[in-house]
Formats: C-alpha cells, structure tokens, sequence
C-alpha cells in the first residue's frame, strides 16, 4: 500500500528522532496505538496534540492543519456482507497498520501466529450497554533470513 506524504514524512522524522510510538503517547497522554492510527491517517489530532507532536518530530508546523482536518478512514472498497464480520474488518481497516507498526516496535519483523493462537469474548456489564471484549493471544513468529 502506498501512503501519503504526510505518514511518511511523521514516519522518517520518527526513526530519526529515535522515538517510538509509545513515546510519543507518553507525550500526548494518549495510547501508541492512537499515536500510530494518527500516524496513518486515522485519527485525528487536536491542534494542541498537532502542535507537540511537530514540535517531537522536529517538523514545521505548516503541518498542523493536515493533523487536525477530518481523516478518511480505512483502505478501501469494502466487501464483507454480514454485518458483525463488517466490523472487523472496520477495526482493522482503521487500526491494522497502526498495530502491525506497534508490534514491530515491540517485537521486530514478523507476524502473530493464527495457528498458534487463542481468543477470547467476554461480556463486559456497563450501564450504557453491555459491551464486547475481545482478547486475542498468538505466538510471535519472526520471519527468517536465509
């Protein structure tokens, strides 16, 4: 996938700095994952957040308009017909590069086991609405050089 100026200009400015994404969520008061949403165009900053995550990167701040404006989220044309399955594929649509960037950090290059794997669903009381909790658990599998 091809991303916009603006994530590979945060992205460059955020090796070079030596910054992770917890780091920087540390700085915002905000969780990494969110910082890598923003990252990738899936989230929204406030000017505030904009103006100390530029300030980090050492980036100008002609920036902060782009951080701020309203983000197209996901990836694409999206084809899942049920509706429960939709949602997923919404979550990772919005949240997949930013995790898959958050375990990197962690972990280095490689993927989460779907073999090697457990999930979870708990319902959670919550006097708005009850509300799903999903737990996800797989081996980590570093890819090999050969």
């Amino acid at each position: 996938m091809i991303f916009s100026a603006l994530t590979n200009t945060l992205l460059k400015a955020k090796d070079t700095q030596g910054l992770t994404f917890t780091a920087l969520g540390h700085l915002l008061e905000r969780d990494e994952v969110w910082v890598a949403a923003l990252f990738y165009g899936q989230a929204r900053a406030s000017e505030a957040e904009a103006k100390t995550l530029l300030a980090a990167l050492g980036l100008e701040m002609s920036l902060v308009g782009e951080l701020t404006a309203y983000p197209t989220k996901g990836l694409g044309p999206v084809v899942p017909t049920d509706p429960l399955i939709y949602r997923f594929y919404e979550i990772l649509q919005v949240y997949g590069f930013p995790l898959k960037a958050v375990i990197q950090e962690q972990f280095g290059d490689g993927i989460m086991s779907a073999i090697d794997f457990t999930l979870g669903v708990e319902r959670e009381a919550d006097p708005q609405g009850d509300r799903v909790k999903i737990t996800m658990s797989g081996k980590f599998l570093p890819y090999k050089k050969w």
